[in-house]
């Protein structure tokens, strides 16, 4: 017969009460048990002494006849100091699922084309920058760019030389003379 360490619950609605209990494994949950070696009330604080009440001479008797426990019940042997409790590895709970790991897949395919055409953007703005640079140096002015230089050249030195002018007269309008005539007032 195989045997089990199991909890039964016991309590009203909303208000768990658990026995530890010996039982037969096909048994019900709250079927009949073989023997009840300790209780487990989860209202208390966790620290709390009465929280889970355990007679460790019986688990070690049951243990030593191959009753298997539970999760829960090997976890509270664990901190009884009844059974060590081997840590679980479950390698694959953390991985994400197919469709997770298709659309990760997608997103950095997305990414990775936007970079590259960021990087090419900028590769081809590099190239037009530095060729219209090399195209400036290499090209000589025209005659007509030079014409424009010379007379733009010209004009401050026109203005220059005549520094004997006054400067109401200089303030030219619309209206002409009337801008030169003292204000009535």
């Amino acid at each position: 017969m195989a045997v089990s360490i199991r909890l039964t619950r016991g309590g009203s609605k909303k208000r768990p009460y658990y026995k530890i209990v010996v039982a037969d494994a096909r048994a019900p949950r709250d079927g009949k048990f073989i023997e009840k070696i300790g209780t487990y009330n989860p209202l208390l604080a966790k620290d709390d002494e009465k929280r889970v009440v355990l007679d460790s001479d019986r688990a070690k008797h049951w243990l030593s006849v191959g009753a298997q426990p539970t999760d829960r019940v090997a976890r509270f042997l664990d901190v009884a100091g009844v059974r060590e409790r081997a840590a679980r590895v479950n390698p694959n709970k953390g991985k994400p699922g197919e469709k997770a790991t298709e659309r990760a897949e997608e997103r950095a395919t997305k990414l990775a084309e936007a970079e590259e055409a960021k990087t090419a953007a900028q590769a081809a703005e590099a190239e037009a920058v530095a060729a219209a640079e090399v195209e400036a140096a290499t090209a000589e002015p025209t005659p007509e760019a030079e014409a424009v230089a010379e007379a733009a050249a010209a004009e401050p030195t026109a203005n220059e030389a005549t520094p004997d002018s006054d400067a109401g007269d200089t303030a030219d309008t619309a209206e002409g003379k009337s801008a030169q005539a003292p204000a009535e007032g």
